[in-house]
């Protein structure tokens, strides 16, 4: 008779529920999960039951009427949750605390953290985009740090990270998920969204993998306009779907769907697939089996918000069979039109409870079952401290790929010289100063390359602007004419900070070594010049099909040399640590 009460539990929890747990829950935990569940949804009135399917969206870089009118859609709409957004870490605490207060059902509190809360908060620690920690080949460093990112959601109150991102990005001039995606291999993007998902939930932080059903070969952004990809069945099988396909049956919490018409899974035109029936019904929930949480991406994106009334919107995505609306516009209206449709027998009540339920299951589970204030003090400094540093510059370490070395220049000769050219628009001192402790650096101009003596080892630094994920790859024409000429008759480092990508039209067949760095920041400068120095191991790999002669895996493993602190600490006073100009 246990045994089979067990199973009852354990079918309805499967049915109405989401499939995230924690670790090591006992059957007796996931039956009073289920009781508070059921209390909680009963005492519920029907307005307040509809609230619980909707995300706002909160800033502290908005006006005091923004707040206000967040304020009483808290109090007065009863939504489910908050999408923390721009900037002032300590504020958001605070109004959290205040909303949290005042809602009967504790608020799921989520934000796009995909490469740390440094995405929202900018002094918080900025961890590594996901192409980078795609050239990663222990995929346990990815897990340590989206534990990371973890704790520091949980220091803010968050619970859900609107993350990994597991396009297949196979479109090298995607303008919006690029930096974003794990790469353009299926089992590369699974294996990495994999860790860092589980360095999430492990630490009691919802996960969401997004954007459903795959946004990695659109030409066009879903925050703009509305992105088409047309692939056939079999290609959409194998490469869009496929790592959805894998991840749902992981415990994964969350599917973000996307703004995306995809005319082979939808005939109706033009219709995304954030609203439409057969996409999230017909394939997410039905053909895939998956019963977590199913959120729409943000309802304020052009390619919905331009097409669809506000409220309209909410009620559509609901129909659709999402769970969650997030970055509602117009919650009352949206209320008021999916309660109208439940009168008019358009949307079952029992869609209502299988949503709310999954809700509710999902924040008894993250410790929402009761508020517990935050505090904000000092809440920067924990969120950008030396732990974040050194975790974060292991990570670029380790993403580090050398592509080529074809006379063995690396790793760089302690007692030898070195020239140093910056190119394109970024900062490159960090780069330099730290090279400087290691080996004699002579920093030279782009228009200053005649004066290098011929056969000489000069380092060119492709610097990119690193201050978002979606600036361009692209070299200028410039700094290619530098590069060529540097080719003819000296011994070339190239090293790119900045997308894969960067070298998609460059030849690179006469340039001796050629590295990837992947951005352009002082963690991944210091990993760097730490790597070809030769103080940490080289071991990343390509995670992107650049072109036909830069393929996906490419990468050549360095050890370090073996030298320890004082050896590089007095090899950096001879020099005096300071950078040569001539």
């Amino acid at each position: 008779m246990k045994r089979l009460s067990l199973f009852i539990i354990s079918f309805v929890s499967q049915f109405y529920f989401a499939q995230y747990q924690p670790k090591n829950i006992s059957n007796t935990e996931i039956k009073r999960a289920n009781e508070w569940v059921d209390k909680t949804y009963n005492s519920l009135s029907q307005e307040e039951k509809i609230g619980q399917l909707f995300i706002v969206a909160l800033y502290t870089n908005k006006d005091e009427a923004h707040i206000s009118q967040i304020r009483n859609i808290v109090i007065n709409d009863k939504i489910g949750g908050l999408i923390l957004m721009q900037d002032d870490a300590a504020r958001e605490i605070n109004l959290v605390n205040e909303f949290q207060s005042k809602s009967k059902v504790p608020l799921m509190i989520g934000m796009d953290a995909e490469w740390g809360i440094f995405q929202r908060i900018a002094k918080a620690h900025k961890f590594p985009w996901a192409i980078t920690l795609g050239a990663i080949q222990d995929k346990k460093l990815i897990s340590e740090m989206s534990a990371k990112i973890a704790e520091d959601c949980r220091r803010m109150g968050i619970n859900w990270d609107f993350a990994p991102v597991v396009d297949v990005n196979t479109n090298p001039n995607n303008p919006i998920i690029g930096n974003r995606s794990f790469g353009s291999d299926v089992n590369n993007v699974v294996s990495s969204a994999l860790a860092y998902s589980k360095g999430l939930q492990d630490n009691n932080i919802l996960a969401a993998i997004k954007h459903f059903p795959g946004h990695g070969d659109t030409d066009g952004d879903s925050h703009l306009d509305l992105p088409v990809v047309s692939h056939n069945l079999e290609r959409l099988e194998k490469t869009e779907i496929a790592p959805f396909k894998t991840l749902i049956n992981k415990g994964i919490g969350g599917v973000m769907v996307a703004h995306l018409y995809v005319p082979t899974l939808e005939n109706e035109k033009g219709i995304p697939a954030s609203v439409s029936k057969k996409i999230v019904t017909g394939l997410l929930k039905e053909k895939l089996g998956y019963k977590g949480l199913i959120i729409t991406d943000a309802l304020n994106m052009g390619a919905v918000a331009n097409k669809y009334k506000a409220g309209e919107l909410d009620a559509m995505a609901f129909k659709a069979g999402n769970d969650i609306m997030l970055f509602s516009q117009d919650v009352s209206t949206g209320k008021k039109l999916i309660q109208k449709a439940i009168d008019n027998g358009e949307i079952p009540q029992s869609r209502v409870e299988e949503s709310v339920k999954k809700i509710l299951l999902t924040k008894y589970y993250l410790g929402l079952k009761q508020y517990n204030n935050i505090n904000p003090e000092n809440v920067n400094e924990d969120l950008n401290n030396a732990s974040h540093s050194a975790l974060v510059q292991k990570m670029y370490s380790n993403a580090l790929t050398l592509i080529k070395d074809d006379k063995k220049l690396l790793p760089l000769d302690c007692k030898g010289t070195y020239y140093y050219i910056p190119l394109e628009e970024a900062n490159y001192e960090t780069f330099l100063n730290q090279l400087n402790l290691g080996t004699t650096v002579i920093i030279k101009k782009s228009n200053e390359i005649n004066t290098i003596p011929a056969n000489s080892k000069v380092i060119v630094g492709f610097h990119k602007d690193n201050s978002t994920a979606y600036k361009p790859y692209k070299i200028s024409d410039a700094s290619k004419k530098v590069l060529s000429d540097l080719s003819k008759n000296q011994n070339v480092i190239l090293d790119v900070f900045g997308s894969p990508y960067a070298l998609k039209d460059i030849d690179v067949s006469k340039i001796s070594t050629v590295l990837i760095s992947y951005e352009n920041n002082d963690d991944s400068m210091k990993a760097t010049a730490n790597g070809i120095l030769g103080q940490t191991n080289i071991s990343g790999r390509l995670p992107v099909l650049v072109n036909d002669n830069l393929k996906f895996g490419m990468g050549i493993d360095v050890e370090a040399k073996i030298q320890n602190q004082t050896d590089r600490k007095n090899s950096s006073e001879t020099k005096n640590s300071k950078t040569l100009i001539e």
